[in-house]
């Protein structure tokens, strides 16, 4: 009887070192693929901030200036005069102007959108 005990003894001690040598391995698995995960990440952040500071040196006003006055002719550019910006008065109207419009009218069934009617 004291053998058969320990025989089954043994086999609980061999199974739970095998499940504790998948759980361990399954860990290691999983922690590998986070640091190549994060790897990926650091690339990407790394990838973002050079896009950015090339993009800032190619918006730099001087280097803009010199494109622009280099390619006037081709391109047909022409500086903005004062006189071209439009007056409040030349806008169109504002939102709630319409609003007050369609309430008159109660034309807006051709307006809606979405899933909500009026």
């Amino acid at each position: 009887m004291l053998r058969t005990l320990d025989l089954v003894l043994v086999g609980a001690m061999i199974a739970a070192a095998t499940v504790t040598y998948q759980i361990k391995h399954a860990a290691e698995n999983k922690l590998e693929q986070v640091r190549e995960l994060q790897a990926k990440i650091k690339l990407q952040e790394e990838t973002i901030d050079l896009l950015e500071a090339d993009w800032s040196l190619l918006n730099q006003p001087s280097r803009l200036q010199r494109l622009s006055t280099a390619f006037e002719a081709e391109l047909g550019l022409k500086p903005i005069e004062p006189t071209q910006m439009a007056q409040p008065d030349e806008l169109p109207g504002r939102a709630s102007d319409f609003e007050a419009e369609v309430a008159e009218n109660r034309t807006d069934a051709s307006l809606t959108t979405g899933s909500v009617r009026p």
